[in-house]
């Protein structure tokens, strides 16, 4: 299936196809921004990163692979470079994250319990954002429509 057929910009005018790149562009921004970020400090504090990752179950191979995973796979998704491959990446990748990191049940203290239960739901929702550009793909304004065009 191509972009166009996926897209809903496909059967829209011009400026509505505008608009409706202008958004894909300004989510992949927004859901990749959160990766880059903690990606990036994962990355400068690596094995501090890697040690925390590990100590929540998580296999060594895998807690190695984290840092840098969650960094490019936010900037792929941010730069919309092999969109559809990122989206899936960070999805597998929050899956992991979330399961290990925010076990909000395992909580007494209400504090801990509210901000694990917050974290858990925004962790869904990202998810739910990048299975959207798994559909609509990076949009005209990506590199990967970039290299379509050649």
């Amino acid at each position: 299936m191509t972009l166009l057929q996926r897209s809903a910009a496909a059967s829209q005018s011009r400026t509505e196809a505008t608009l409706a790149d202008a958004i894909i562009l300004a989510a992949r921004v927004m859901i990749g921004l959160i990766f880059v970020m903690s990606g990036w400090a994962k990355l400068m504090n690596f094995g501090g990163a890697v040690a925390g990752i590990a100590k929540r179950g998580v296999p060594e191979a895998l807690a190695y692979l984290a840092p840098p995973v969650e960094f490019f796979g936010g900037v792929a998704i941010v730069l919309g470079m092999f969109t559809e491959a990122a989206a899936i990446l960070m999805v597998v990748f929050t899956i992991i994250a979330t399961a290990t990191s925010h076990r909000y049940w395992q909580y007494a203290d209400p504090a801990l319990y509210r901000a694990q239960n917050t974290n858990f739901w925004k962790n869904m929702t990202m998810m739910g954002g990048m299975l959207l550009l798994f559909v609509t793909t990076g949009g005209r304004w990506s590199i990967d429509a970039l290299i379509r065009r050649r």
